[in-house]
């Protein structure tokens, strides 16, 4: 049998890349992939080429362009712009060139502010979405509705599956746009290496890992300088509940639901109400994460928390019981995923 030619778009970020080594470690298809100098997905003509020279029998849309609170609030028009030209084209495009299967991947950030936990995937469009990142959740809302809509009109089978907060390897570490985990490994190496009165390594982090905003230079300098204890400062009340998950689990879970046959996936699912949830079901404080991210990087010292900064959602826990019945289970700890991530990070450091 030859093997099925599978797109994944995105295979250079996070979770493209982790969906990449799966479908690897299954020798099970012929993989096409396209970096973002060579393919603007946000460039329908171009798109279109793409889709029309490959021919692909199987479409992970991946891609998308992802951050923190700060991102979000900074550049609220590129999240949703963005976002919708990318799945637009992609969905569109894949339809045009007969591609039956694809798998979308969206965010649990669609869900109400003020969803009732643990979020069921019939909460969608039930109540009014986080303001920070509503741009972003717009998107990954219409991106569903695209597959559903296609699915409704055309016969396709195209399905969509919502990840709770990732981390893990080929995660970014920018410290203006990067998700909570990776800004808190990344801080908290800073703050060892000041205690440890280290700051040229500090100055070598910031010309591999991009700027460090200046308050968090000064808290810097200030542990670097002082014979007191030392103290990191975060955004927020530090109480807000989230639910995390290890990037290579979502991709397992991910290449499971693809290949689900389609009675199957359509008995646990409906035609306009297609989504499924992909998570740990399990969820920690900020506070309690920061804490344990500092166990796992070594830093010794204080952790304090900002209240006058935004705090996001004031919990998000993903109801995973249609996951588990279809059969996907995470697998990895918080606590080894954390040390496998800053392991990751301290490759990276190496490498660079």
């Amino acid at each position: 049998m030859t093997p099925a030619r599978i797109y994944v778009a995105g295979h250079c970020g996070m979770v493209g890349s982790a969906i990449v080594r799966t479908l690897q470690q299954r020798g099970t298809a012929t993989l096409i992939t396209c970096t973002h100098a060579e393919l603007d997905l946000t460039q329908q003509a171009a798109v279109r080429a793409f889709f029309e020279a490959e021919r692909p029998e199987q479409v992970y849309l991946a891609a998308a362009k992802v951050g923190g609170i700060h991102a979000n609030q900074t550049y609220p028009a590129e999240f949703i712009y963005q976002n919708l030209m990318i799945e637009t084209h992609i969905i569109h495009e894949a339809w045009r060139v007969g591609v039956q299967k694809l798998l979308f991947l969206g965010s649990s950030c669609i869900y109400p502010r003020l969803a009732a936990q643990p979020i069921p995937e019939e909460a969608l469009l039930t109540g009014t979405l986080e303001a920070t990142n509503e741009p972003y959740a717009i998107a990954k809302i219409a991106g569903i509705k695209l597959c559903e809509s296609y699915n409704r009109q055309y016969g396709t089978d195209y399905r969509s599956v919502m990840p709770t907060n990732l981390y893990g390897p080929g995660d970014h570490y920018d410290l203006q746009n990067s998700h909570v985990i990776p800004a808190m490994i990344r801080k908290l190496h800073l703050a060892k290496l000041a205690a440890d009165h280290n700051w040229p390594a500090i100055q070598g982090d910031e010309t591999r890992n991009g700027p460090i905003p200046q308050d968090l230079k000064r808290q810097l300098q200030d542990i670097c300088t002082s014979a007191l204890e030392p103290c990191l400062s975060f955004w927020g009340t530090g109480t807000p509940r989230r639910e995390f998950l290890y990037v290579d689990d979502l991709a397992e879970a991910s290449v499971h639901i693809m290949n689900l046959d389609q009675t199957t996936y359509k008995a646990h699912t409906q035609p306009m109400l297609s989504h499924i949830n992909v998570g740990t079901g399990e969820e920690i404080s900020i506070r309690e994460l920061a804490e344990t991210v500092a166990q796992v990087v070594g830093y010794t010292g204080r952790i304090e928390f900002d209240p006058s900064q935004p705090d996001g959602t004031p919990r998000k826990r993903m109801d995973v019981s249609r996951m588990h019945t279809l059969g996907c289970q995470a697998t990895l700890g918080l606590e080894e995923g954390l040390g496998k991530a800053y392991t990751d990070f301290l490759a990276r450091e190496a490498r660079a």
